[in-house]
C-alpha cells in the first residue's frame, strides 16, 4: 500500500513586511498600488526603542490582503522592488493592524489611529470595531453618565457622546439606540411621576 505523499500549502492571502523610508525608492506606494490589492500602510515608527532605549530605524509596516492565495517567491519580489526585508506570513490581520498602533501594548508608543492609511479598497475601520465585551462595557459607562448627570433626553447623550467619545457614538448610533432610548424615556417618566 502506498502512501499519498501531502504537501503543506506554503501561499498566503495575508502578508507584511516593513519599508525603510530611507532606502525605498520614492514611488513605493505605486509600486504597491500596481499589485492592485487591498493593503494598508501603518504610521511612520519613528519611535519605537529597543531594550537598551536606543530609537530603531524609522519604518513602515505594511499589510497586504490578497484575494487568493500567494506564495513568498511571488510576495518577494515585489519587497526586492522596494528594497524592503523578506516578506512574513500573516495569520492574523487583525492583530497585526492593532499592533500597527501599538493599541494592545501600552508600555511601547502609542501610534495615531489617524496616520494608519487603507489602501486598494481597504477599511481600516474594520479592525477597530468593538468587541461584544467592549460594547457591553460602553453601554454601562453610557447608563451611569445619564444616571450620574440627570439625562432625560436622548439628544444629550448623543451630542455629548458625538463630541467626546468615538466608542459612546458608535454604540449609540449603532448597536443600542432604542435601549438607551427607552431607558431614558423609562426614567423621564419615571421622574414626573414622582414629580406628580
Amino acid at each position: 500500500m502506498t502512501r499519498k505523499k501531502t504537501s503543506k500549502d506554503d501561499r498566503f492571502r495575508n502578508w507584511t513586511f516593513v519599508v525603510y523610508p530611507e532606502s525605498t525608492p520614492d514611488n513605493w506606494r505605486n509600486i504597491i498600488g500596481d499589485e492592485y490589492v487591498k493593503w494598508i500602510e501603518s504610521p511612520l515608527h519613528d519611535k519605537d526603542t529597543n531594550e537598551n532605549g536606543e530609537i530603531k530605524k524609522p519604518h513602515i509596516h505594511i499589510l497586504l490582503m490578497y484575494d487568493g492565495k500567494k506564495s513568498f517567491d511571488q510576495i518577494k519580489d515585489l519587497t526586492e522592488k522596494l528594497n524592503a526585508p523578506i516578506p512574513q506570513k500573516c495569520a492574523n490581520a487583525t492583530g497585526l493592524v492593532r499592533y500597527m498602533l501599538h493599541l494592545d501594548n501600552p508600555d511601547k508608543y502609542q501610534y495615531d489611529i489617524q496616520e494608519i492609511v487603507g489602501h486598494g479598497g481597504a477599511d481600516v475601520s474594520e479592525y477597530f470595531k468593538l468587541s461584544v465585551t467592549n460594547k457591553k462595557q460602553v453601554q454601562k459607562e453610557i447608563i451611569d453618565f445619564i444616571v450620574d448627570n440627570g439625562i432625560i433626553e436622548f439628544d444629550e447623550v448623543v451630542q455629548y457622546a458625538r463630541h467626546n467619545n468615538d466608542d459612546w457614538f458608535d454604540v449609540l448610533m449603532n448597536y443600542s439606540t432604542l435601549s438607551i432610548s427607552t431607558f431614558i424615556r423609562s426614567r423621564r417618566h419615571k421622574l414626573e411621576k414622582q414629580e406628580k
